[in-house]
């Protein structure tokens, strides 16, 4: 119990940058995820069980795929350009931290029981930091050394508003895995009252990644559940079943019928679209999506020049003519999960983690688990314009989509038994 409040505590605060251990060169989380990993491997030492799992040998062959990759690309980037060495080092103890804690959790005993509760856990500390960043927030308590807005956009503890927005985009789905998979009537209060609080803190940060990833979620969600009522009952057809039918073979016709008036109402639709958007679609937005072309273009160059291999991990590109105040001074990254990734580790690495991903979401699907599949999407949307793979929650959330679709093994005890 200690040990999963622990985890979730260090995952969910990952985040929290403002937050920082008076006299110590890390914060929170760090000291959360350490401790759980040296008292896990106490466990290990100790005579604790283990169980080698398929989603534990999936994450070893990542893992060493990646530092392979990262290895060689170092080697290409001492030879080639100029390495920094503070991210460099900072990137590579980040990987190591997350290369242990995920194959830590998935060799759990009762792996999917134990992920379980750390995302109970991970909903409960969540929320209980949200409601205590929001009263910052609106000024209604004052904590030193906290700037809880980031000109208009609110970011919490965090120092950049997408960073508290990755975590609303994921622990959305995750609250709704949780509420529709429980069958305690308090338990699903619980996370559907976080759902909206996160969903909340979400819109607070102004984030518009967050607010297209929340819409394709839904919609994916909304398309399983649909896919899952009409095969349910055996297939056996109903009247409500023959309605929905009914409407969705007509819908085409529909739709094409009512288009003259659907075009007339575009520019209300584009302005309602707009205002959903950081700064209404305005400069802000069209600033922010020009430096992200520039850092993209760059990743490509600075990828393509090292013949695939890449330059090792930490950024790599050079400053852009428009600094935004959101990004750090040189070197700068690409702020894309994919291209960051392909600048450190060449295209070798680009192709395990589209290989983990795919394989989560694939886990996910095939155990009908529909939250947990539009949680897989959330991440890759997400990773899209943001470079996300540093972060716990991320191998958190692609953990718990293996487990969750991966059957447990058998027992030799019980193989022996049946057969």
């Amino acid at each position: 119990m200690i040990r999963d409040a622990l985890l979730a505590c260090g995952i969910v605060m990952s985040y929290a940058v403002q937050l920082s251990i008076p006299g110590l060169p890390f914060g929170y989380s760090e000291l959360c995820l350490t401790t759980w990993i040296l008292l896990s491997i106490t466990r290990i030492l100790a005579g604790g069980r283990l169980e080698v799992t398929p989603t534990l040998a999936k994450f070893a062959r990542f893992w060493l795929i990646l530092a392979l990759a990262l290895g060689v690309g170092s080697i290409i980037g001492f030879l080639t350009s100029t390495l920094f060495l503070d991210p460099l080092l900072h990137d590579t103890m980040a990987y190591v931290l997350l290369a242990c804690v995920t194959c830590l959790t998935s060799a759990e005993p009762n792996a999917a029981l134990r992920l379980r509760r750390i995302a109970w856990w991970m909903i409960a500390v969540a929320n209980a930091c949200f409601v205590i960043q929001l009263a910052l927030g609106f000024g209604w308590i004052h904590q030193s050394g906290v700037h809880p807005w980031y000109w208009d956009r609110f970011s919490g503890w965090s120092d950049n508003p997408n960073q508290l927005a990755l975590y609303c985009a994921l622990l959305g789905p995750l609250a709704l895995h949780l509420a529709t998979t429980t069958s305690n009537l308090w338990g699903r209060c619980l996370a559907l009252c976080g759902l909206i609080l996160t969903f909340y803190v979400g819109r607070l940060t102004k984030s518009d990644t967050y607010l297209y990833t929340t819409i394709l979620a839904c919609l994916i969600l909304l398309g399983l559940r649909i896919r899952a009522w009409f095969a349910s009952d055996g297939g056996k057809v109903g009247l409500a079943r023959q309605l929905a039918l009914l409407f969705a073979v007509g819908f085409l016709p529909l739709a094409v019928s009512m288009a003259p008036y659907a075009f007339s109402e575009a520019a209300s639709a584009e302005d309602f679209a707009k205002s959903l958007t950081k700064d209404k679609g305005g400069e802000a937005t069209s600033e922010t999506a020009e430096l992200r072309l520039y850092l993209w273009n760059a990743a490509l160059d600075k990828g393509a020049r090292s013949a695939s291999l890449g330059l090792g991990p930490g950024p790599h590109l050079d400053t852009p003519p428009v600094v935004n105040q959101q990004f750090l001074p040189r070197p700068f990254e690409a702020h894309s999960t994919v291209l960051d990734l392909y600048t450190q580790g060449g295209l070798i690495s680009v192709l395990a983690l589209l290989w983990i991903l795919g394989s989560a979401a694939l886990s996910a699907w095939r155990a009908r688990l529909d939250a947990l599949v539009a949680l897989a999407a959330s991440i890759a949307v997400f990773s899209a314009p943001h470079l996300i793979i540093r972060h716990p929650i991320f191998w958190f959330c692609l953990t718990l989509c293996l487990v969750a679709g991966t059957p447990r093994p058998i027992p030799a005890v019980v193989r022996q038994r049946r057969y």
